[in-house]
C-alpha cells in the first residue's frame, strides 16, 4: 500500500470530524435564536514521534495517531437547571484505546445561590473538577500541552479520570476578606471496556476489570485580589477482576488513594503551576490467589508558562514520579520479579519544551519534546513490557487544532 493511502486511512475519522463540525458551526450561527441551546466542538490532529518507547506505539515510527475529535453542547432549562454532553473520538495508539465515548451527560442543578454562596449538584455522567486539570484534559485547546504530567493525568485511566456515572456537588464561598473557596465531592464509577482493559492488564489477561466505586473531594482557595490559588484533593478507588476459566491471572482486587496539593500562580505574562502527590497502590490476588503488594507512590511537577505576545506562549516543565517512594531506583521491583522487569520501571522523570501558536481566533497549533527516564507510567499498567522500552527515550509531537 503506497504512503499515501496509508496517510489516508489514517486521516479518514479527522476528514469526517472536519466536515461535521464545520456543518455543526453553520447551523449555529445561523440558528441565533436558539439562545438557551449551545453547541461547541473541536479536532485536533497531529503526528507524534517516540523513540526507545511503547507510549504511543510497538515498531518506534512516527505515527498519526495523535486524533481527537469531540462535539459538546449544552442546554439551559430554565434558571436553575442545566443539561450538558459530550461524545469523542480519540486514537493516541498505546496511550488508551482507540475509538468513540462519552465523556459526560449530565443535569447541573443550580439548588443554592445567595451573595456568598453557591450550590449546585450534578447528577449522571459527570466531571472531575478535582485535579487542576482533569476538567480540561478532554478539550486539546483548553490543555496546557498535548501530553500532560503522566504522574498526575497517566492517560492509561485517561477514560476513568475525566469523570463517572453517579454525583457530585460543588459549593462556593466568597468572602471580602479571606477569598474565594471552592469545595467539591462526588462518588460514582466509569464503565471500562474491554479494549480499555486491556491498555490497563495486557492482552495475556482474558478476565475483565471492573471500577467498582470511587470517593473524591477537593477545596481550592484563591486570596483577595490575589493571582495564586491553593488547592488539595483526595480520591479513594476500588477495581475488581474477575478471571476466566483458562486465565492466567487470577480474581484479584486493586485499591488505589490519590492526594494532591497544587498551587497556580496567573499573571500578566507568567504562569506557574506545580501539583505535589502521594499515592497509594494495593493488590490483592490478580498474579497469585495469596498475592498482595502495598505501595506508596510520590511525584509531583513544576510547569511555567510564558504568553510572549496574543498569539505565541512558550511552556517549560519538569516532573519526577516513583510507584514506591521507598523503592526510587527500583532495585527492589528488579529484584522481585528475578530480573524481568528492569528496575526503571519503577520511576519515571520528564523534562518537557513546548510552544502553542494561535493561527487564528479558533486555529492552533501545539509543539512540544519530552526527554524522559524511567517507564513506570507506560501502558499496559499491571503487566509492564520490558522488550521495548529503555530507560531514556524521547517524544516528540506537533499537534493541530481547530475549535468552535
Amino acid at each position: 500500500m503506497s504512503m499515501y493511502l496509508i496517510l489516508m486511512n489514517k486521516y479518514r475519522y479527522a476528514f469526517i470530524g472536519v466536515s461535521a463540525l464545520f456543518t455543526f458551526n453553520v447551523i449555529a450561527a445561523d440558528d441565533k435564536a436558539a439562545d438557551p441551546l449551545n453547541i461547541h466542538g473541536f479536532i485536533a490532529q497531529g503526528i507524534i514521534d517516540v523513540d526507545d518507547s511503547n507510549f504511543v506505539n510497538n515498531d518506534g515510527e512516527i505515527s498519526t495517531e495523535l486524533t481527537e475529535i469531540g462535539i459538546n453542547t449544552a442546554y439551559q432549562l430554565s434558571d436553575d437547571f442545566r443539561f450538558a454532553a459530550q461524545a469523542v473520538y480519540l486514537n493516541g495508539g498505546n496511550r488508551y484505546s482507540d475509538g468513540f465515548r462519552v465523556d459526560y451527560f449530565l443535569m447541573d442543578w443550580s439548588a443554592y445561590s445567595s451573595e456568598q454562596w453557591q450550590a449546585n449538584v450534578y447528577l449522571g455522567r459527570f466531571k472531575n473538577p478535582h485535579w487542576l486539570h482533569s476538567s480540561t484534559r478532554d478539550i486539546p485547546f483548553a490543555r496546557p500541552s498535548i501530553i500532560l504530567p503522566q504522574g498526575v493525568y497517566f492517560d492509561g485511566l485517561r477514560d476513568i479520570a475525566v469523570g463517572g456515572d453517579g454525583g457530585g456537588i460543588k459549593l462556593t464561598y466568597n468572602n471580602d476578606e479571606y477569598g474565594e473557596f471552592d469545595f467539591n465531592f462526588s462518588r460514582g464509577k466509569s464503565p471500562i471496556s474491554s479494549d480499555a482493559g486491556e491498555v490497563i492488564t495486557g492482552d495475556l489477561a482474558q478476565g475483565d476489570i471492573e471500577h467498582e466505586l470511587d470517593t473524591q473531594a477537593s477545596i481550592y482557595w484563591r486570596p483577595v485580589f490575589s493571582q495564586w490559588q491553593f488547592g488539595f484533593s483526595l480520591l479513594d478507588s476500588v477495581f475488581n477482576y474477575e478471571s476466566e476459566s483458562l486465565d492466567l491471572f487470577a480474581d484479584g482486587r486493586f485499591d488505589f488513594q490519590f492526594y494532591t496539593v497544587n498551587a497556580i500562580y496567573e499573571g500578566e505574562k507568567w504562569e506557574f503551576t506545580t501539583e505535589v502527590f502521594q499515592s497509594r497502590f494495593v493488590t490483592d490476588g490478580f498474579y497469585v490467589s495469596q498475592f498482595h503488594q502495598d505501595n506508596l507512590g510520590q511525584g509531583g511537577y513544576f510547569q511555567t508558562r510564558f504568553k510572549v505576545n496574543q498569539k505565541l506562549t512558550l511552556i517549560g516543565r519538569y516532573e519526577k514520579y516513583y510507584s514506591d517512594k521507598d523503592d526510587k531506583k527500583g532495585y527492589q521491583l528488579e529484584d522481585r520479579t528475578f530480573g524481568k522487569v528492569p528496575h526503571y520501571f519503577g520511576f519515571q522523570n520528564d523534562a518537557m519544551l513546548g510552544l502553542s501558536y494561535d493561527i487564528h481566533d479558533n486555529f492552533r497549533v501545539n509543539a512540544e519534546y519530552h526527554w524522559i527516564q524511567g517507564a513506570a507510567r507506560l501502558n499496559p499498567i499491571v503487566l509492564p513490557n520490558p522488550e521495548v522500552n529503555k530507560e531514556h527515550w524521547e517524544v516528540w509531537a506537533i499537534q493541530l487544532m481547530y475549535w468552535f
